[in-house]
C-alpha cells in the first residue's frame, strides 16, 4: 500500500494558452479528488495487498503498520513501534516456530543438526525476501519522500523484514492458525527444495578449494552503498586460475557468503569435482 504521490504541476497542452488569475488576482481553482474516491481507491489497494497475502485482516491498522517503513513516520512525532519493525520481531519468531514444526514432521530421520541447518536456510532474510518477492509485495511498502532509485533499492533491501513482520500481523490479527497457513502455503516447497548447500558456503567452498590443491579463498570488499544506517555491501572471492564471483549483503559477513554461493554454483563444486 504505497501512499506516496509525486505533486505535479498543471500544464497546459500545446498550443493552448495557460490560465491565468481572475480579477481578483486568485488562480482557478485546482481540482481535488473527492474524498469517497480517496476511500474507494485506499479500499482496493487494501484489498489488493490482503489478495497477495492470501489473507484479509480483521485491524486494517496492523496491515498498514506492517508496510510502513521508519522513513514515512512524521518526523514530529516519529515513533519507530509505529513502523513495521516490532512486528518484524514477532513474525521472525513466529516463522521459526512454524518452520521447525513443519521440518520436524518432514524429515522424521534427520538428526537435530540437519534440522537445524534445514531452519537456518529457511528463515534467512532472503528466503524471507524471496516470499515477498514471489508475493509481489515490493510496491506495497510505504516509505517517506527518499529520491526513486533510493527507494528502489530500500523496497529491496527491507523485503525480508516486511515479510516477516506480515507474519507476525497474520499471527496478532488471526491467531496461530492463521500464521501457519499462510508459511505453510509459501513455505512447503521450499522445505523439500533447498536453494544452498545445508552448510556454510564460505566452508564448501574452502574445502573445495583444498581438494584441488588451492590456497584458502581471499575476500575483498568491492563497493559499499547506501545510507550508514542500511549500507549494502559488494564482495568478491578470488581463487588463482579461477574468475572472481561476487555476491552482495547487508553486511560482509552476508556479502562473503554470497559471493561463496556463486562461486560454488559457477563451478559445479558438489555436481562435478
Amino acid at each position: 500500500m504505497n501512499d506516496e504521490t509525486s505533486i505535479i504541476k498543471d500544464q497546459p497542452p500545446p498550443g493552448e494558452p495557460s490560465q491565468k488569475p481572475d480579477a481578483g488576482g486568485e488562480a482557478a481553482p485546482k481540482k481535488r479528488r473527492s474524498k469517497a474516491t480517496k476511500a474507494a481507491d485506499e479500499k482496493a489497494a487494501i484489498a489488493g495487498t490482503e489478495g497477495r497475502i492470501g489473507y484479509k485482516f480483521s485491524d486494517l491498522v496492523l496491515l498498514t503498520t506492517a508496510f510502513t517503513h521508519v522513513s514515512a513516520l512524521k518526523p514530529a512525532t516519529r515513533n519507530r513501534a509505529d513502523s513495521y519493525q516490532r512486528l518484524e520481531f514477532l513474525g521472525d519468531h513466529v516463522l521459526g516456530l512454524i518452520v521447525s514444526d513443519m521440518l520436524f514432521r518432514a524429515f522424521p530421520k534427520a538428526d537435530e543438526g540437519e534440522l537445524s541447518k534445514r531452519l537456518a536456510d529457511l528463515v534467512r532474510k532472503e528466503s524471507c525476501a524471496d516470499v515477498a518477492k514471489t508475493l509481489g509485495l515490493l510496491e506495497d511498502i510505504k516509505l517517506g519522500m527518499v529520491k526513486a532509485v533510493e527507494g528502489a533499492r530500500l523496497r529491496k533491501s527491507v523485503l525480508g523484514d516486511i515479510c516477516e513482520a506480515v507474519i507476525g500481523a497474520i499471527y496478532l490479527d488471526g491467531g496461530y492458525e492463521a500464521a501457519q497457513q499462510f508459511v505453510e502455503r509459501n513455505w512447503t516447497e521450499r522445505m523439500h527444495k533447498l536453494r544452498r548447500p545445508l552448510r556454510d558456503p564460505k566452508t564448501v567452498l574452502q574445502e573445495w578449494a583444498q581438494g584441488k590443491g588451492l590456497p584458502t579463498p581471499v575476500y575483498r570488499e568491492v563497493e559499499r552503498t547506501g545510507p550508514h544506517h542500511d549500507p549494502q555491501f559488494r564482495v568478491a572471492v578470488d581463487l588463482p586460475g579461477l574468475m572472481s564471483a561476487e555476491g552482495l549483503g547487508g553486511n560482509k559477513r552476508a556479502a562473503e557468503k554470497a559471493a561463496a554461493s556463486a562461486m560454488i554454483e559457477r563451478e559445479g563444486v558438489g555436481t562435478n569435482d
